[in-house]
Order: structure tokens, then C-alpha cells, then sequence
């Protein structure tokens, strides 16, 4: 864990920055670092939170504030480090090893290099110290008159670091890098006269002698137009160095030593704190606090404070040589970091900002979209997102074409709430982090920023942390609202989000962004699709509200064949307004074939297909891969073990690739951890299926191949597999498990459409081996769900099985097929298989195929009236099932044969049936043992033992209720009905 003041203020683990939240908690942080180990009371802290006048709340806000910060720290083991945030009083300190904290680290290295006696020690550990900068100090935090302070403290003994490492640079003889290290402080600071004359001794000893006067002119310059002065003592020597006389006064480069002795003893900082020091303050202000006079340069203009308290203390040192006039108003002005070379080069200080009269209300957005409709739920998120004082970050996230952009806009232009909380303007800017053309650079639109603002064009800095410091400056007076559309990632928003409490950010993208929640607590907002009757406002904005009204079942099936984005309906409605003497109705059929339908929804240059397009573009490359394949997936959503097979990796790196695609809204999340595309997603995926793609379906076909065989067995344990593995089944990455009959049902009921999918696709691609056993696997769900349309499915695999040739297969196929057409009342249909289905079992060799055949075949019979030969084929079915030693199938055979009776009047036969076959069946096939304790319950009523008929009942009757058994909860209440009502 390490804390930072040096730059925006921060606490990083190994894990990346914890989320500080808004500017006042960072400023509370900050203020506890600045006295490390010591107490800041209440007071103290108010007064840096607050810049203006705090409110009566103040107490409870800051109270507020350390509650998070600690919750914060706890989360993330801080005392794991030594670090505490503890409560004394009326007064909080933060306990930690100094050590953490880089300002700390800092003075240590300055420290040091002072004792070194080689000047090229002296450069290791000053380079070391500044590289430790990460920008202004204490950025990040509240503008307020003690934490200036501290950061100009801080600042004047970085600039005066930056002076020693020149001269020691000097000493090596190494000019041209003195003057590379003192070049940028010197523009940043133009009026500060020690570094001039560094400079042009640097300059000119490095054979530069031109540079070196003509840096000394525009200096002399500069101080006669800004302040009226002349070059000091130390410029003016140096400047006689170069000309070849030699001057009475030191050198510059002595400055470094001087000041250091004048630093030597511990200082506690100006203004954030009172006078309680530290155990190791930070030091490098006045040892007497004392201030000089704050009034900025006649021509360079600092923002506006609200109070004369907010001017910054001027260290020691401060416009040294110009002792008739302070510094200029930016050299007391925290800054932002612009990059860091070997020694953090130093950044450049940001030039003048408008003074209050020159503030302009800026209005950057695009205009107002037409057809706007609905979305009433989602504005008011935006209303309660973007409320508040506490620098709100809203992300509105959706799939391309959703209408996200338009909403952001609308909500800009129209809603009250902006117009009451963003008095002072509204920034946009388009991103285009989904687009054809590249992307802005953040310094552009930083650029783009500043002059909305009122900054002068050749007032406005030319770095991009420059530039970035200067708009979070401005901006943090004022109640702006920024809008940044079209973002493809968090670093890409993050130098754009504003300074100050009183801003607001709001952001659209197709990605969650959810390192920007992370960091900065963006609040999501997720914008889903348009429903009917939103889709219906949207097409008559179009169309005209008497056309639209006019064909209210067309509208509602245009809204669903456009996935209710608003980019297909109008795409659609720009279609229609073509056809004035068209039908909503001839559109949505047209849309409904799915080989037309993406070209249908792109216009010229705009529609669905160039949005996916531009989404997919910007995927990594495991997550883009996967999405091409979906387009053959057969069903309609997957879990990672589908998307697994479908890319040959593992189910882990496939869950990645489907979390990456769910951020970019290209497949929505449901239970289970599945993954389900758009339709508008799935054809567009269709259109990118790779070629040759016979790998990658084998894959799928084998996934479900393998997972099905699996589930079967976990469905019914007791059962022999209806069929074996392929000789050239590809190998497993990994199987699916199942831990119980409920978790493999399950898994046939949400893989249904994908498992009949891919029979069809193993059949379209001649794989007919894949295609009947996949369809035969589906049994244990169809034998539960018999009504549900499994025909078409099974005839389709008895095709297949026919095509291989295969008679066990061809058995088994007729055999389900059979018995689901009786089952559906179409007994005829089903005789012409189920007789058949025998004698193929016989020629297969398959002793329990042709037993099972049998039971199927008896059962239609006694449908169809022919009870003898049913009860003949039952015995035989039962003889079969003890040849082939498998009890499940033997009490299958006895189970029907006892019914058979019963319907006879054979009923001590059928009790004897049904006692054996409950024998054999075990306790977890509860629907079996309903069953035969119905037929058990039914012979003793039958025989003339009512009571132990009711005892059974009754047990089968709460077994059946138990299970959810609806057919047993039947059958058992139907023959308790039955019995006498006097036994």
C-alpha cells in the first residue's frame, strides 16, 4: 500500500488505485498525510474542505467523509500495512510507516543528496526524488487556502530540487542536460529569476551562447512588461558570465546549497494545519508561516477566488531577484502532471484563465434529435444520477443502435433538471470510440474545451497535463455539465472528467466501462430497448400518427423484428416514408425473413449492420473470435461450456470472452450464467461465420454429444446408455458434471433449442452418426414433457439413423417415435414404427432395445383394442428384460403387464406384477413407484381389501405431491375416489 500527495492524491495497492471518491475526500486524506501520526482537529479540516464559507452541516459531512475513507482503508487490509485512521476527540489522525507516503519518501532522497560529496551521487538520488512527482501536489482534492498552501509549499521544494540536480548536472560538466531539466521550469515559471539565470549559465556553458542571451532578453523583456523591474542581482550576473565578466555575486547554481541549508530544519506546512507538528512534517514554507503579498501579475490572471484567503503562501525563495514584486499568480497554482523523463522533467504551468467577466456559458451540444419518444423511466435515473453536489458521473451503457446518444442529448436540451443544476454551460464531445474515423486525441478535446471556456487560443497551453489542469481549474467555480459520447474505454474519459464539486459528467458507451466505476463511482445506467409502445411514438414522429395508428399488430411485430432499437425502426420508418401507399404490415413481413432482414435495416451508410460492425472491431481478439462463431451456434443462448467448444479453449477463457461481449452489450446476461444474443446480433453473427467452419461445429456437435450422454446418466442412473460414443469423437477440454437428476433435467430444458438445433445442423452436414444420437439422448426429457412437438425432431433422427444404416438405432428411433405419436392420440401413425421397432432390435442383437420395443408396441395395441396380443407382447417383453439381466427394463415390462391385467380382471396377476416390479425399483425413481403403487392400491381394492388399498393410496397420493407428479397426483385420487366410502 502506498499513499501519494505528490499528484493527485491516491492510495495504491497492488490491485491499482482504491476509488477515493470526490474531490473533499481526497482533501480530507491529503490533510491527514500532510500530518502523518498526528491529530487534525475538526476545525482544521472544515476549513480546508470547504473554499467559501461552510455550511451549517459541515460537522456531519466531514464526519460522513471519514467514515468512507476508513471503510475504505478496512477493505483493503490497510492495517495489514500499519495504517489506521483513528478518532482522538474532537480531532482524527491517520497512523501509518512514513514510509508509505511519497512526500515522505521525497524529502528523504532531497536529504540525502545534500550529504553526497560527488556530484554524480547527487544527480542519482535528485532524480530518484523527482521522479517520485506525478504531477501538481494535492491534486484532485478542493480548492481551498490551506491546501494551496501545502502544495505550494511542496511545489517550491520540487522547483528547488530541480535547481540542485542542474547544478550538480553543472559540476559533472553536463550543461546540455542542466539545461534540459531547467528549460521546462523556466517557461512554466517565466518570472521566477533563479531559474532564468540557471538557464543562461546552463546555455551558455554548453556552448549555446546565442540561446543563452536571447533567453536572458525575453526574460529582461518579460519583467519590464509584467512587473515593471529590472533583472535582479543573480540574472544580471549571470548574464555578465556570459558576456565574459566576471560578476561579484555567486553563481546561481549555489542556490541549491543555500536553500537547502535554510531547509534543513523541520517546517511544519503553511496553512492546512494548526500548529500541532508532525512527527516528521513536511516541510518547505516560511518557519514563521508568514505569507507575502498574494496579488497576482498585472497580465496574467488567475481564476477567480471567492475570498482573498484562498491566495496560496509563497514559500522561501519565492521571486528570488525580483524583490520589489511575488511571482506571477500561475507559479501559485497547483498543476497536473505532463510525464516524466529520467528526472520527471518538470511540468509547465497553465497560462492565464478568463477573469470572472469574461466567464462565457458555453453550449457544445449537438442539436436536438427528432423523434424522440418515451424513455421516461430512463431520464428520471438521469435526473437522480446527476443530482447532488458531489461531482456525479453517470454512464449510460447499451448495444449499439439503442438510442443512447439521443437520450443523453434530449436530457441536455430538455430536462429541467439541467437547466437548473448546469447554469453555467454544457461541454460535449464526441469520443467516437465506435466509429470509422479515428478517435479524437485528449488533447484536442481538451483544446476544444478550453476555448468553450473563454481561454484565448494563444493562451492555451501546449502540453496535454497543462491543458488538463487549466479546465479542471476553470471548471471548478462553476456548475458545468460535460457530456463525453461514444466512449470505448475508462482511460479515454478520465482526463476529461472536470475539477470541483459542482460539475457533472455524464458519458455514454457500448461498453460497461466498469473501471470507470470503480475509479470514479459512476453510477450505470443501462438503456434497454425501446418497448411497443415507445417503438409506436418513434415511427409516427416518421410517419404520422393516423398511419401508425391505423396497424397497431404491425407496429408491435415491427417493434420485435427490430429488437426495439431505435436505429432499426427508423431505418424502417425511412423505409416506409419511401412507400406512402405501403403497409406497416408487408414491412414486417418482408423483416421476417431472416436472410433479408439485415439488409432491410441499413440505409446508405447507417443501420445495424456498420453499428455491430464498429462493436465487434473494438473486441479483443478471444472475445471477436467467439462472437464469429455464435453465428453457429444452434440455439439461442449458451453458457461457457457451449462457448467453449465452440472456440476449443477452455470453459474459464471462454467465460472471459462472453463477459467481454456482455460488457459491449452484444449478448445480455440471464440465469444461470447464460448468454443470449439478439436476434438483430445472431444473424449479423451469421454473416461473419468463418470459412471452412466443419472444426468448430464438429466441436459443438460433440459438446452436445458428450454433455447429453452425461446428463442422461445423472437423469436416470438405472438405465444403459441408449447408445455409445462415436469412434472419432473429438477429445473433451473439459465435461460438464451433473450432480443429481434435477441439475441434468435442468440442463435438457435450457438446452432444448440448441440440442434440436444441432440435429439439424449435424443432418444439413451429412454428420447423420452425430444427429440420431444426439435426438435420441433428448429421451428422459421427452418421456416428461411427451406433448411437447418432439415428432418432427425424431423423424428426423430415424432419418438419420436410416442413412447410417444402423438397426438398433432405426429401433430405439421407431420405438420413441411410436410411442410419442400414442401418446398424441395418432395410434395409427404410431403402429406403422412400433412394429417395426422389434424386429429391428432383434437384428440389432440388442436384447433390452427389443424388450422395450415390445412394452411400446403392447401399449398401442391395447389402445387400439387388441388386448390379447398386448398381453402377449408384455410377457414376451418381460421374458426379454430377465434374459438381458436388466431389472429397470423388467419392471418397465411388469409395470404394464400388471395394468394390462387390471384392465383384464386378472387382479391377483396384476398385484403380483406390481409387487415385483416396486421390488426392484429403487426408492429415487419416485414417478415409477407412484405408479405401481396406484396399480398395487387398485388390485387390493379390486380383491376386496379396501384399507390397505387406502394405506398404499395414500402413500402414492403424498409421494406423487411431493415429486410435483401431476399424471401420479391423478391417478392415485382417482382410485382413493374409487373405494368404498363404508370400508
Amino acid at each position: 500500500m502506498e499513499f501519494r500527495i505528490l499528484g493527485t492524491v491516491a492510495v495504491v495497492t497492488e490491485t491499482g488505485e482504491l476509488p477515493l471518491g470526490p474531490a473533499k475526500r481526497s482533501g480530507l486524506l491529503a490533510m491527514l498525510l500532510l500530518r502523518p501520526n498526528s491529530v487534525v482537529r475538526v476545525e482544521q479540516l472544515i476549513a480546508a474542505l470547504w473554499e467559501d464559507e461552510p455550511p451549517l452541516h459541515a460537522k456531519a459531512v466531514l464526519q460522513s467523509h471519514v467514515s468512507r475513507l476508513r471503510a475504505l482503508l478496512t477493505a483493503h487490509d490497510a492495517e495489514m500495512y500499519g495504517v489506521r485512521l483513528t478518532t482522538q476527540g474532537s480531532a482524527y489522525a491517520l497512523q501509518l510507516p512514513e514510509t508509505l507516503l511519497d512526500a515522505h519518501r521525497f524529502e528523504e532522497l532531497v536529504a540525502l543528496a545534500r550529504l553526497q560529496h560527488r556530484p554524480a551521487d547527487t544527480v542519482q538520488m535528485l532524480r530518484e526524488a523527482l521522479s517520485l512527482w506525478q504531477g501538481p501536489a494535492l491534486t484532485g482534492t478542493v480548492r481551498s487556502a490551506p491546501l494551496e498552501a501545502a502544495a505550494l509549499a511542496l511545489e517550491e521544494l520540487r522547483i528547488a530540487s530541480v535547481e540542485g540536480l542542474s547544478e550538480a548536472y553543472g559540476q559533472l560538466g553536463e550543461h546540455a542536460r542542466a539545461a534540459a531539466v531547467l528549460r521546462p521550469e523556466s517557461v512554466a515559471h517565466p518570472l521566477r529569476e533563479s531559474l532564468a539565470a540557471a538557464l543562461v549559465l546552463a546555455l551558455g556553458r554548453s556552448g549555446r551562447q546565442s540561446d543563452a542571451l536571447d533567453h536572458y532578453h525575453r526574460t529582461r523583456r518579460l519583467l519590464a512588461d509584467e512587473l515593471g523591474v529590472d533583472p535582479g542581482p543573480v540574472l544580471a550576473a549571470a548574464y555578465r558570465t556570459i558576456l565574459g565578466t566576471p560578476s561579484v555575486q555567486a553563481p546561481p547554481q549555489a542556490a541549491f546549497a543555500s536553500q537547502a541549508q535554510a531547509q534543513a530544519q523541520p517546517k511544519p506546512v503553511a496553512g492546512p494545519v494548526d500548529t500541532v507538528p508532525p512527527s516528521r512534517p513536511l516541510s518547505g514554507e516560511p518557519a514563521d508561516g508568514t505569507r507575502p503579498d498574494p496579488s497576482p501579475s498585472p497580465a496574467l490572471h488567475s481564476p477567480p477566488s471567492p475570498s482573498p484567503s484562498l491566495e496560496a503562501a509563497a514559500p522561501p525563495g519565492a521571486g528570488a531577484g525580483t524583490p520589489n514584486a511575488p511571482d506571477s499568480a500561475s507559479d501559485r497554482k497547483p498543476r497536473t502532471h505532463t510525464g516524466s523523463g529520467p528526472a520527471a522533467a518538470p511540468y509547465p504551468e497553465h497560462p492565464a484563465a478568463p477573469t470572472p467577466a469574461e466567464h462565457p456559458t458555453p453550449n457544445l451540444l449537438p442539436r436536438l434529435p427528432r423523434g424522440f419518444s418515451g424513455r421516461e423511466a430512463e431520464l428520471g435515473a438521469l435526473d437522480q444520477a446527476l443530482a447532488g453536489d458531489d461531482a456525479p458521473v453517470c454512464l449510460l451503457t447499451g448495444p449499439a443502435g439503442v438510442g443512447k446518444t439521443a437520450l443523453a442529448v434530449h436530457w441536455a436540451h430538455r430536462r429541467p433538471a439541467r437547466h437548473d443544476r448546469f447554469p453555467d454551460g454544457v461541454l460535449f464531445a464526441d469520443l467516437r470510440g465506435f466509429s470509422d474515423t479515428p478517435a479524437p486525441e485528449t488533447p484536442t478535446v481538451l483544446r476544444e474545451f478550453l476555448l468553450a471556456l473563454g481561454v484565448p487560443a494563444p493562451r492555451i497551453p501546449e502540453t496535454t497535463a497543462a491543458r488538463g489542469a487549466l479546465y479542471r481549474s476553470l471548471a471548478a467555480h462553476r456548475r458545468l455539465l460535460v457530456v463525453l459520447d461514444n466512449a470505448r474505454t475508462s482511460a479515454q474519459v478520465r482526463p476529461l472528467l472536470p475539477g470541483g464539486d459542482h460539475c457533472a459528467t455524464l458519458i455514454t458507451s457500448r461498453d460497461r466501462l466498469g473501471g470507470l466505476i470503480a475509479s470514479d463511482a459512476a453510477t450505470p445506467v443501462p438503456l434497454d430497448p425501446l418497448p411497443p409502445g415507445d417503438a409506436a411514438g418513434l415511427l409516427a414522429a416518421v410517419l404520422g400518427d393516423e398511419r401508425v395508428a391505423a396497424e397497431p399488430a404491425a407496429v408491435e411485430r415491427l417493434a420485435g423484428l427490430c429488437d426495439g432499437l431505435p436505429l432499426a425502426l427508423r431505418v424502417t420508418a425511412a423505409r416506409l416514408a419511401e412507400r406512402p401507399d405501403g403497409t406497416l404490415a408487408a414491412m414486417a413481413g418482408e423483416l421476417a425473413d431472416e436472410q433479408r432482414r439485415l439488409s432491410l435495416l441499413d440505409i446508405e451508410d447507417t443501420g445495424v449492420s456498420a453499428a455491430l460492425r464498429l462493436t465487434v472491431r473494438h473486441l479483443p481478439a478471444p472475445a471477436a473470435e467467439l462472437f464469429g462463431l455464435i453465428g453457429l451456434h444452434t440455439g439461442s443462448d449458451l453458457d461457457r461450456f457451449t462457448a467453449a467448444a465452440l472456440t476449443g479453449v477452455t470453459p474459464d477463457e471462454a467465460d472471459t470472452a462472453l463477459g467481454r461481449l456482455a460488457a459491449a452489450h452484444l449478448v445480455a446476461e440471464s440465469a444461470g450464467g447464460r448468454r443470449t444474443p439478439h436476434d438483430l446480433v445472431r444473424l449479423y453473427a451469421r454473416t461473419l461465420i468463418p470459412e471452412p467452419a466443419a472444426e468448430p461445429l464438429g466441436r459443438l456437435l460433440d459438446h452436445y454429444l458428450r454433455t447429453a450422454l452425461t446428463a442422461a446418466a445423472a437423469a436416470h442412473p438405472e438405465s444403459r446408455p441408449c447408445c455409445a460414443l462415436p469412434a472419432d469423437i473429438r477429445p473433451a477440454v473439459a465435461v460438464r458434471e451433473f450432480p443429481d437428476r434435477a441439475a441434468a433435467l435442468d440442463w435438457f430444458e435450457a438446452e432444448r433449442s440448441g440440442l434440436e438445433g444441432a440435429v439439424a445442423a449435424a443432418a444439413d452436414a451429412g454428420l447423420h452418426d452425430r444427429a440420431w444420437r444426439i435426438a435420441l439422448l433428448l429421451w428422459p426429457v421427452i418421456l416428461l414433457r411427451v406433448g411437447d412437438g418432439w415428432v418432427p425432431l425424431l423423424e428426423q433422427c430415424l432419418a438419420s439413423a436410416e442413412h447410417e444404416d444402423d438397426p438398433d438405432a432405426q429401433s430405439r428411433a421407431r420405438a420413441l417415435l411410436g410411442w410419442v405419436l400414442h401418446e398424441e392420440g395418432r395410434d395409427d401413425e404410431a403402429l406403422v414404427h412400433l412394429e417395426q421397432a422389434p424386429g429391428l432390435a432383434a437384428r440389432a442383437g440388442d436384447v433390452t432395445s427389443e424388450a422395450i420395443a415390445c412394452v411400446n408396441l403392447a401399449v398401442a395395441l391395447n389402445g387400439t383394442g387388441a388386448h390379447d396380443r398386448a398381453g402377449l407382447l408384455l410377457s414376451r417383453a418381460v421374458t426379454l428384460a430377465v434374459q438381458a439381466q436388466h431389472p429397470p427394463t423388467e419392471a418397465l415390462a411388469l409395470h404394464h403387464l400388471a395394468r394390462h391385467c387390471l384392465d383384464s380382471g386378472a387382479h391377483e396377476a396384476a398385484l403380483s406384477h406390481a409387487v415385483r416390479a416396486l421390488d426392484m425399483t429403487s426408492p429415487d425413481e419416485a414417478a415409477r413407484r407412484v405408479l405401481l403403487q396406484t396399480a398395487c392400491g387398485e388390485a387390493l381394492a379390486a380383491l376386496g381389501h379396501p384399507d390397505d388399498a387406502a394405506d398404499l393410496l395414500g402413500q402414492a397420493l403424498r409421494t406423487a405431491e411431493s415429486a410435483e407428479f401431476e399424471d401420479g397426483v391423478s391417478a392415485a385420487r382417482k382410485a382413493l375416489d374409487g373405494l368404498p366410502a363404508d370400508r
